[in-house]
């Protein structure tokens, strides 16, 4: 499993509400056609989620502006190596050795990934 699967797995799963419709609802089996199925559950609010998890830690993290941040808060791998693993997961085609906008360029994927996978994200993290 990558790292933004473990991101994603992390913040989708944490919200219980959404847990507990899926298990009550669960989503329809998928149908012959090639047309996407439409999945009846409300998208998850990642900021909603974020905030939660951060206001239950003992320690200030930045996980708005910070991937290193983000990273700790769902008690993933924040290391330089586990960066560079997600960078090439999410298609970054700088360098990594630059790592200053190697993050600032994985906080935004992240924010803009998690949109596309069902997540509710605020405006203003979708730089």
């Amino acid at each position: 499993m990558g790292i933004f699967k473990d991101i994603m797995g992390k913040i989708f799963h944490a919200n219980p509400a959404a847990n507990a419709r899926n298990l009550q609802n669960p989503p329809p089996a998928p149908a012959a056609s090639a047309a996407p199925a439409a999945t009846p559950n409300a998208p998850v609010d990642v900021a909603a989620v974020l905030s939660g998890m951060a206001s239950k830690r003992g320690e200030k993290l930045n996980w708005r502006t910070s991937i290193v941040d983000l990273m700790k808060l769902l008690d993933l791998d924040s290391s330089l190596s586990a960066r560079k693993q997600l960078a090439k997961e999410l298609g970054y085609s700088g360098s990594t050795d630059d790592s200053a906008s190697m993050n600032i360029w994985l906080q935004a994927q992240v924010m803009k990934k998690l949109a596309e996978n069902g997540g509710k994200v605020p405006a203003d993290l979708l730089h």
